[in-house]
């Protein structure tokens, strides 16, 4: 048998399994189909597909985990679900949660939430004619989406607390530093630097943890319809969401538009502080900013220490080893201030 009928038949089995999932939930009378694998996944499988009730149709997407590091700074699927239905609860735009996997499915760990249209790749968002009128309203959407999940009280995200993230962010990032054992002195003095200008204690606040460009679902003429991927929340800072979304990274190219590539920051600050969010502290954004691109740098040397360690080689994974090397270079010269 080759690799490659292999894994048509495991997926195959994947599929009857899902099927027997649904079914299990909505009666033996329903079907699945058009279905549609968008990701085989390196951490997670994407599976779209219609729930067929009687001819009523329903489209879905079923996300599977698929490889887990014994090490590893992300939030199973288990601690994502509950923070998929406060914020859907809170009106949020994020896709419906429709149910969680039991052991009973025999398909590990993952979920299934409603479909929801639009477009995530960047370079399209930020470019293509067809996405103007979005980038007209994307940055003040992203203002009031903030402030809408960072006024939902930390007491229902209690799932929040054992998070590491949650507790110091610096020693967060040196203990995944320090866990992949290898050496990198950008990063040892970005480490210095930040412990030395450490903000202010600040309020804490749910924070998605990802809010970027790439993790929105964005429809063409209505802007933001969903924010996906919610495996980086924690409680923190809200200053520390604007740094992530800020940094130079998540621009793809527009560099002199920080919030995401779509505007500036006093744009995305005006809208968060309009719709109701704290007083936006800029200098604490900037330390924020010089913290993502430390995490960020380490997301990456997590990436080919599994290439090279943990048993998940492919090219996407080893060119992490070239990215860390782009990043620290971005991280150096921001802070010596010649990146805005």
């Amino acid at each position: 048998m080759t690799n490659k009928t292999a894994a048509a038949d495991d997926l195959k089995a994947i599929i009857d399994k899902l099927r027997e999932a649904v079914r299990r939930r909505f009666g033996a009378t329903v079907d699945i189909d058009n279905i549609d694998i968008a990701t085989l996944g390196g951490s997670n499988r994407t599976v779209l597909f219609d729930l067929n009730e009687g001819g009523l149709r329903r489209r879905l997407v079923f996300r599977q985990e698929t490889y887990t590091m014994s090490y590893t700074p992300f939030l199973s699927p288990e601690q994502q679900w509950p923070l998929l239905q406060v914020a859907f609860k809170h009106g949020l735009p994020v896709p419906e949660p429709i149910f969680k996997l039991e052991a009973a499915d025999d398909l590990g760990r993952g979920y299934v939430v409603g479909f929801v249209a639009g477009d995530t790749l960047p370079k399209r968002l930020l470019t293509d004619p067809n996405f103007a009128p979005a980038r007209e309203v994307f940055v003040q959407q992203a203002g009031d989406l903030l402030a809408r999940l960072h006024a939902i009280d930390i007491s229902e995200v209690s799932v929040l607390d054992a998070v590491r993230d949650s507790i110091d962010p610096i020693m967060a990032q040196r203990e995944h530093y320090e866990a992949y054992g290898e050496p990198h002195p950008v990063l040892e003095y970005a480490f210095r630097w930040l412990e030395e200008r450490r903000p202010a204690a600040p309020a804490r606040v749910f924070l998605h943890g990802d809010f970027r460009t790439g993790n929105m679902m964005v429809d063409p003429q209505r802007g933001l319809t969903a924010l996906l991927d919610w495996e980086c929340a924690h409680i923190g800072a809200p200053e520390e969401e604007f740094g992530w979304f800020c940094m130079r990274s998540w621009r793809f190219g527009n560099v002199d538009k920080p919030a995401g590539g779509f505007g500036s920051r006093a744009a995305l600050f005006d809208a968060y502080e309009a719709a109701g969010g704290r007083k936006v502290d800029r200098a604490a954004v900037r330390w924020w900013e010089i913290y993502g691109l430390v995490r960020w740098a380490l997301y990456n040397v997590m990436q080919i220490y599994g290439h090279v360690h943990g048993g998940r080689r492919s090219p996407a994974f080893a060119a992490c080893g070239r990215n860390t090397a782009f990043i620290e270079y971005d991280l150096l010269m921001t802070i010596m201030g010649k990146f805005d």
